[in-house]
């Protein structure tokens, strides 16, 4: 299994957990600071915020939060200043990795992104070593239990998507689509009623590196790590673990 929706599967299992530290209230806030500081209140006319708005209501973020978030990146309100930087590097047997954060003192930032990676047998790069590998995308998910596969493949890609996938062992079908046509096709699936697990603009690695189980082991560590840093906000990789593998780190 890919380490984008491997990974996305081990993140749902951590929502409940990491929603009782704060951690998601943390980053989400975050990203509606920002999205509101780049494009505007207005979620009619900025789509970052209104993926944001919908993230908060997921994770049951109350409204004052949310409104205060906005006022604090449309200046109404003071608050920290934050940046968006990209980190790209290497992790354990050569996987490529992109960590997306926002930050209030990219310094600190950049010294705890270092010390993390070199923490879990990697090394941070420099900026562009990885990234060609890697095609920035629309991506979907809908479980298999809700809709039959014909039905839902035919609809998604009539509506736009580039792909359609359907992976052994595991439980939501993929939808690929260019970021520009990712709500077009999340608006079919919508006017059809059907469920979406999940939907975001996210890096799709061209190629994927094989990891044995205690490989599997030490890069899970390191995305867990990085995935606990306040100021990071994606994380992206190239790594494949199989089911069997996933199953006996499970065990």
């Amino acid at each position: 299994m890919s380490g984008h929706n491997k990974w996305a599967s081990i993140k749902h299992k951590k929502a409940a957990t990491d929603a009782k530290k704060g951690k998601v209230f943390t980053k989400i806030i975050r990203e509606i600071v920002v999205s509101t500081k780049e494009g505007g209140p207005q979620i009619e006319n900025n789509a970052r915020l209104r993926k944001a708005i919908e993230d908060a209501k997921e994770a049951n973020m109350p409204q004052d939060n949310i409104k205060k978030a906005i006022q604090r990146g449309n200046g109404e309100i003071p608050g920290a200043i934050y940046e968006e930087m990209v980190y790209e590097g290497y992790g354990p047997n050569g996987v490529a990795l992109i960590v997306e954060v926002t930050t209030d003192n990219k310094n600190r930032t950049a010294s705890d992104i270092r010390k993390i990676f070199a923490s879990h047998k990697g090394n941070l790069g420099e900026a562009g070593c990885v990234g060609w590998m890697f095609d920035k995308k629309g991506y979907i998910t809908v479980s298999k239990s809700k809709v039959d596969e014909e039905s839902l493949m035919n609809l998604t890609l009539e509506a736009g998507a580039q792909d359609f996938k359907n992976e052994g062992g595991s439980d939501a079908y993929e939808i690929i689509t260019s970021p520009t046509d990712l709500n077009s096709v999340k608006n079919a699936l919508k006017n059809r009623n059907i469920e979406i697990l999940s939907s975001e603009i996210t890096m799709i690695p061209q190629t994927q590196i094989a990891l044995s189980e205690d490989e599997a082991k030490c890069m899970l560590k390191l995305m867990d790590a990085l995935e606990e840093h306040d100021d990071v906000k994606n994380i992206y990789a190239n790594f494949d673990i199989s089911n069997e593998e996933m199953e006996k780190i499970e065990a």
